[in-house]
C-alpha cells in the first residue's frame, strides 16, 4: 500500500519544484503564484537497499519496491478557507493525505516574487497553519451544532461527542495545532472520523538554493521544534529536480549528488523521515514471481500484514513463516537458512517487525 502526503505552502515556495524532485513528474514549475491549479499526483518508487540485497538471493525474480503517493496541492494564501486564491477547492485535498508535507521557501531569488514581499519562516509557517486551523473550525463548529440538537434530547453519545468537540475547538481557538493534543484509544475512532487537517503528522522542508542550509533554514528547524511537527528536512529543490531530468540512470544521477555534497537523494531522506513520522515499517515477501516489499503500520499483527497482500490472508491465516533478513542474507539463501533452524513459525498474534521476511500460509 502507497502511503500519501500532500505538499502544502504559500505559492511560490517551490512545492512544484520539491514534487519534480521526489517523482521526477515534470509537473510544470513557473515564476508566479497558482501556476499550480488542478493538485498533481505521483508515484515514487522508494529507493530499499535491503530489497535489493534480497533480490540478489533471487535474481530470477522481479524486484518491486513500496511506493508513496506524492499530492502537489496549490498554494495556500490567507482567507483559503474562505475561498481565496484556489482555497476550498486544495484544503479538501489536504483531506485525503496520511500525513503533510508543509514546504517552506528558505531561499532567494529575485526572478521568482514571494507573495508578501521577502522570506520570513516564522510569518509563511504562521500564514498557512492558520489557513488549516480556520478550516478546522469551520468543519468542528458545524459538526458541534449537529451534535449538540442530539445531545439536547439526552442522547449520552452526542453528550460525549460535544465534549470532545469542545475540546478540539479550544485548541483551534488558541491556534493550537490538533496534532499537538494527547487523546486516547476511545477518542482515536471519531478523531480519524472528523479528519481535522492540523491533526495529520506534518514534516516540514526547508526548499533551499544550490548553496544548502542557510539562516532561514535554521530557522525552520527551531519553528518545527516548536509547532509539534514531527521533524523537518532540507531539500535543494531546483538542484535536485534538475538532476532528476538530466540523468535517467541511477547511479549517475547519485555521483552528481555526491559532487554536491548530498549522500542520499531527497526521495530517501524524505522517505525514511515520512515513515518514522506514520510509524511505519517495511516487511518483504518472496512469492511466486515476485520479491516485493510491503509498508504497515508498526504493531501490525501478522494477518492484518498479509491481508495487504490479499484480503483471503486475514480470514484464512494459518500461520506466518518468518525469515529475519540479516539471518537470511548471511545464510545465502532461504534453504540454507531452513537447515539452522532459524525460520521462525508464528500465529496470529506475532506482531510483524521492520525487515521481516515472510511466507503467508493460508487454508
Amino acid at each position: 500500500m502507497s502511503r500519501s502526503f500532500g505538499l502544502v505552502g504559500l505559492p511560490n515556495a517551490g512545492k512544484s519544484t520539491v514534487f519534480n524532485a521526489l517523482t521526477l513528474a515534470g509537473a510544470k514549475v513557473e515564476a508566479y503564484p497558482f501556476c499550480t491549479i488542478a493538485p498533481h499526483h505521483g508515484v515514487a518508487a522508494v529507493p530499499d537497499e535491503r530489497l535489493d540485497h534480497l533480490h540478489a538471493l533471487f535474481p530470477e525474480k522481479k524486484k518491486v519496491p513500496t511506493t508513496i503517493e506524492v499530492v502537489d496541492i496549490a498554494g495556500l494564501v490567507e482567507g483559503a478557507c474562505q475561498g481565496e486564491g484556489l482555497g476550498n477547492q486544495f484544503l479538501a485535498e489536504i483531506r485525503g493525505v496520511e500525513a503533510i508535507l508543509h514546504v517552506v521557501r528558505c531561499f532567494g531569488d529575485p526572478d521568482i516574487a514571494h507573495p508578501m514581499g521577502e522570506p520570513d519562516v516564522r510569518r509563511d509557517v504562521a500564514v498557512v497553519e492558520g489557513e488549516l486551523l480556520a478550516k478546522d473550525r469551520e468543519t468542528l463548529e458545524r459538526r458541534r451544532e449537529r451534535a449538540a440538537k442530539a445531545a439536547r434530547t439526552g442522547d449520552m453519545a452526542a453528550q460525549e461527542e460535544v465534549a470532545f468537540l469542545d475540546r478540539l475547538l479550544a485548541a483551534v481557538n488558541a491556534e493550537e495545532p490538533i496534532r499537538t493534543l494527547h487523546f486516547s484509544a476511545h477518542e482515536l475512532p471519531l478523531l480519524r472520523e472528523l479528519a481535522p487537517l492540523t491533526s495529520k503528522p506534518v514534516l516540514f522542508v526547508a526548499n533551499v538554493g544550490d548553496e544548502g542550509e542557510n539562516a532561514l533554514s535554521r530557522a525552520l528547524a527551531a519553528v518545527a521544534q516548536e509547532s509539534g511537527a514531527a521533524g523537518w528536512i532540507v531539500v535543494r529543490g531546483k538542484l535536485e529536480a534538475e538532476l532528476g531530468e538530466a540523468c535517467s540512470d541511477e547511479g549517475e544521477r547519485q555521483a552528481f549528488l555526491r559532487e554536491y555534497g548530498l549522500a542520499e537523494s531527497a526521495l530517501v531522506r524524505l522517505v525514511t523521515e515520512a515513515y518514522r513520522l506514520l510509524s511505519v515499517i517495511t516487511f518483504y515477501t518472496v512469492e511466486g514471481p515476485e520479491v516485493r516489499a510491503w509498508t504497515a503500520p508498526a504493531g501490525t499483527r501478522a494477518p492484518d500484514a498479509g491481508a495487504a497482500i490479499h484480503t483471503d490472508f486475514r480470514d484464512r491465516f494459518v500461520l506466518a513463516e518468518v525469515m529475519h533478513l540479516p539471518d537470511l542474507l548471511a545464510a545465502g539463501s532461504e534453504r540454507a537458512l531452513r537447515e539452522t533452524g532459524k525460520i521462525h513459525r508464528a500465529g496470529r498474534d506475532y506482531t510483524v517487525q521492520d525487515g521481516d521476511v515472510i511466507h503467508f500460509i493460508s487454508a
